[in-house]
């Protein structure tokens, strides 16, 4: 697994900020993190910054609502000075170190890092292998650096957990010259996965496949807590359908775009990253809520969320033949977690393996949710990517101060 091994030292403990940027949205916690664990102190979200509609909620340590309001972010750092006047409030605690959630570091960063000048060039480097969020995460970065200064600060990527994935695994099949690049497979929510694999208890099966089903979605399998593949591949963009995402396409689609379309790279990347998926599908709506809402009377919204669900009972059956079995499936993120239609449906395309749920456990979210001689268990998990962050960043933090103390 990617996690440092921690310190055992209890005066090590420390107050970390947790910033999860996204390109329309901020998730941010602030924990006490030690050996022992990870205790979340506060923890909230800025959500559709850019819209009208936007939300900044912020709940305590025990779950319950500390703030909600209801009104327009116009950017992210508008959400992040929120954040930081939060921080401010007489009796919070301070933070002694700041983790970023870095969707990708390209080719020359794949592990969790502090961050210094030469870091962040090459993360400013890396912004063209994910347009949609390296923007957001520098913008963190850069406004923590001016807001709490002297403070480290560390990059944690979704990359890291997949970044010893086997060579048939990783490598995709174009010209060696290419490859040479940093083109390559580099897979994505590893953070979330990580998070799961520490949930198991008793330590992660041989075999297990994670299927984060958020805006953003994708099916990693996991080989003793290692991931050995996953759907996304040298961007965000591959793999399953998604919100807004298109997931794989035939690259013909896009060549014949620019041929006899005229469409240049930019107006490719706005097709596949913001206008396609379930989006793209149905007309209506990238979130599942609104298309289920609309499903009985609109054919468009009904055919989106069954692709929606193809797609990805067809790759987590990809995932079991790479693992050439299955011991645990776990459903994950916002639709993996809250919508049990959608894993009830994805569910039933595996049937002929012999996953079954448990139609009442499933409604309810409780675990597992595999029904009685089902092939595998079948669980449902929070992905706690913040704490993750939080965990990483203090572990390099820590690792850092007891090299400076043997010195």
């Amino acid at each position: 697994m990617t996690a440092i091994a921690p310190p055992t030292d209890e005066a090590s403990a420390l107050t970390v900020l947790s910033l999860n940027a996204g390109s329309s949205s901020l998730k941010f916690g602030l924990y006490r993190v030690r050996s022992t664990g990870a205790e979340v102190l506060l923890s909230g979200a800025a959500e559709a910054i850019g819209e009208p509609a936007g939300r900044f909620r912020v709940r305590d340590a025990h779950g319950a609502s500390l703030l909600g309001e209801k009104g327009a972010i116009p950017s992210q750092a508008d959400a992040l000075h929120r954040v930081g006047k939060l921080l401010a409030h007489k009796g919070r605690e301070a933070p002694e170190a700041i983790g970023h959630r870095i969707v990708h570091g390209g080719p020359r960063l794949r592990r969790h890092c502090l961050i210094d000048a030469a870091v962040l060039r090459e993360l400013e480097a890396a912004s063209a292998f994910a347009p949609l969020h390296a923007p957001a995460a520098l913008a963190a970065i850069r406004f923590a650096h001016s807001h709490f200064p002297g403070i480290p600060q560390a990059a944690c990527f979704d990359t890291t957990f997949h970044a010893d994935m086997p060579d048939v695994a990783r490598i995709l099949p174009i010209a060696q010259e290419l490859q040479a690049d940093g083109v390559q497979r580099y897979g994505f929510h590893g953070l979330s996965c990580q998070s799961i694999v520490r949930q198991i208890v008793g330590g992660p099966p041989e075999r297990m496949v994670v299927a984060h089903l958020g805006a953003g979605a994708s099916v990693t399998a996991i080989r003793h807590g290692r991931s050995v593949d996953t759907t996304m591949g040298l961007t965000p963009t591959g793999g399953v359908m998604m919100a807004t995402r298109s997931g794989d396409l035939d690259p013909g689609v896009l060549v014949y775009l620019m041929r006899e379309k005229g469409f240049d790279a930019g107006r490719i990347e706005d097709l596949v990253d913001r206008h396609s998926g379930l989006l793209g599908v149905s007309g209506v709506s990238g979130d599942l809520r609104d298309l289920h809402d609309a499903s009985a009377t609109n054919p468009a919204a009904q055919l989106a969320v069954e692709m929606f669900c193809y797609s990805v009972a067809k790759q987590i059956a990809a995932m079991i033949a790479a693992l050439d079995g299955i011991d645990l499936l776990v459903f994950t993120a916002g639709v993996g977690e809250n919508d049990p239609a959608v894993r009830a449906a994805i569910c039933a395309y595996l049937a002929w393996i012999g996953v079954g749920l448990d139609p009442t456990h499933n409604q309810s979210a409780i675990n597992p949710i595999s029904a009685e001689g089902s092939r595998c268990a079948v669980l449902v998990l929070p992905s706690r990517e913040d704490e993750e962050i939080a965990r990483q960043a203090w572990a390099l933090c820590s690792r850092g101060r007891l090299a400076g103390a043997d010195r």
